[in-house]
């Protein structure tokens, strides 16, 4: 079967980008790329997460959103601070859209209607009834340059002398595929170097090797106080790697990142990251396979192949008695014993244990 993303699992850029930014050392990095001049009045210390979505099912193949609440503190030395919201948009699809203002805008509105109703529910006094302010972010990573202002004027046509009466707000856009690389970086935040790496998704195997390469260099190199976002990133970097390059470049792409994995703990959960999308990756090949050969044999093949590729990913020279051992195998329940095998044992020795 031809290999291509169609086959792989859907919903990794957003999924993916989503997940860094529960983490708020990343929101930070991703304002200190986006807006330094801001970063310094927020406290990300005190970032407060709401678990709501104010995307539509129609929209939800091509976008996802966060949002969050975090202290604007204008004066340092001051013990009162104001909330500011943060709404971030992750837009993954290549398709430009001049709506894209209006959805933002409408987005917002929810935001505070929601706001208000809460007043409501709570019985909040009118004289401390205050909206907060929102900083819509957003984050681009398709292919096609954006061409179309984040506004309303791309979908309004009014007279000069109209023009006032029509709302307008500002957004912090970052366009990652055509942003100036040293631009991502200058920070020396994890996200920026994580961005370069995500810019050559689509490129050839040398230039993502090198972006790979440079990338883990530098992470591995920053402050040990981002240990968690250092290893969250190196989880990304394993994940664009299976999502995005061919069964022939990842092995090798793989071991890139895993020279700078000192940590077996770290490790194991690259290993389980890894398992997961083989799982899937398994069950898509599989069902492929099933149509032409027999449904049953095709995801017993699917799956075997799936625990090869976790074992070579592991342990990196799989014995070819035992290759041929697990290739032979057709039990779907077997099969799925030990993919979780794969992904626990200490040694190839545990593996073959199993069949002794």
């Amino acid at each position: 079967m031809r290999e291509t993303q169609d086959t792989q699992i859907e919903h990794f850029p957003d999924r993916s980008l989503r997940r860094l930014l529960q983490d708020r050392e990343y929101v930070r990095g991703l304002v200190q790329i986006i807006a330094p001049d801001i970063e310094g009045f927020l406290d990300f210390s005190r970032i407060t997460y709401q678990k709501r979505s104010f995307i539509s099912k129609a929209l939800q193949e091509r976008e996802s959103d966060v949002l969050l609440s975090v202290p604007f503190q204008e004066d340092t030395d001051a013990t009162d601070t104001d909330a500011l919201l943060i709404y971030i948009l992750i837009e993954h699809q290549s398709t430009v859209d001049k709506t894209m203002g209006f959805r933002l805008l409408s987005y917002m509105v929810q935001i505070w209607e929601s706001q208000r109703r809460e007043w409501e529910t709570a019985k909040i006094p009118e004289s401390e009834r205050c909206l907060q302010p929102i900083l819509p972010i957003l984050l681009y990573t398709g292919d096609r340059p954006w061409t179309v202002p984040v506004s309303l004027t791309p979908i309004m046509d009014v007279p000069e002398i109209l023009e006032r009466f029509v709302p307008s707000f500002d957004t912090l856009f970052l366009g990652v595929k055509e942003t100036a690389a040293e631009a991502l970086t200058q920070s020396g935040h994890p996200l920026g170097w994580l961005l370069r790496v995500l810019q050559k998704e689509h490129a050839d195997k040398t230039e993502i090797s090198e972006a790979l390469a440079d990338a883990v260099s530098h992470i591995a190199s920053v402050d040990e106080n981002l240990a968690p976002q250092i290893a969250e990133a190196l989880r990304y970097f394993v994940q664009l790697i299976f999502h995005r390059r061919s069964l022939e470049e990842r092995d090798a792409l793989v071991d890139i990142v895993r020279q700078h994995i000192q940590d077996h703990k770290e490790l194991e959960t690259m290993a389980q990251t890894t398992a997961e999308f083989l799982i899937e990756q398994g069950k898509v090949e599989g069902e492929a396979k099933g149509k032409a050969e027999g449904r049953a044999e095709g995801r017993a093949e699917g799956k075997a192949d799936a625990v090869l590729k976790l074992l070579q990913l592991r342990f990196q020279n799989v014995p070819e008695v035992l290759a041929r051992e697990i290739s032979n195998i057709h039990n779907l329940s077997l099969l799925d014993t030990l993919l979780e095998q794969a992904v626990t044992a200490q040694s190839l020795d545990e593996i073959e244990i199993h069949f002794s």
